[in-house]
């Protein structure tokens, strides 16, 4: 299974989520990605992990964006930041707060590496940045 895989395909969902207000349901189906009418196991995983990265980040999104937030600084606002860089810092904020066994270091890791493939020049440096405040701030310990 490939969790880069479902990072990415969760961080495009609450992309559209955000853009456009698809009800949770429909992007969960995942009817967008669909090549043709069976998935392979592997896409199955990489599926099922995306679905809980999506809903968990929309179920705590008022938590998530309040610690987003509290971590900007004062020049900076919520609004400000780009949808894309947005959708990373929740997916990523939802991950190292409430998943269970998720390893901090790795998600901050995979977040930079999908902002530099997805994101604009220099939004890794600012994610990554907010991401290790947050990780720092949350207390989790590494494995």
């Amino acid at each position: 299974m490939s969790r880069r895989k479902s990072r990415i395909i969760a961080f495009q969902a609450l992309y559209s989520w955000n853009v456009s207000r698809v009800p949770t349901e429909e992007l969960l189906t995942f009817s967008w990605l669909k090549k043709d009418s069976e998935f392979t196991p592997n896409e199955l995983e990489e599926q099922t992990f995306a679905s809980f990265i999506i809903s968990g980040t929309i179920d705590h999104l008022d938590e998530i964006d309040n610690l987003i937030s509290s971590h900007l600084s004062s020049s900076w606002t919520m609004e400000r930041i780009n949808k894309v860089s947005l959708a990373i810092l929740r997916t990523s904020t939802y991950e190292i707060k409430f998943q269970a066994g998720s390893n901090p270091k790795i998600v901050i890791d995979e977040a930079v590496n999908i902002a530099k493939e997805y994101g604009s020049d220099d939004s890794y440096k600012f994610i990554n940045a907010i991401l290790d405040k947050i990780e720092k701030d949350e207390g989790k310990t590494l494995s």
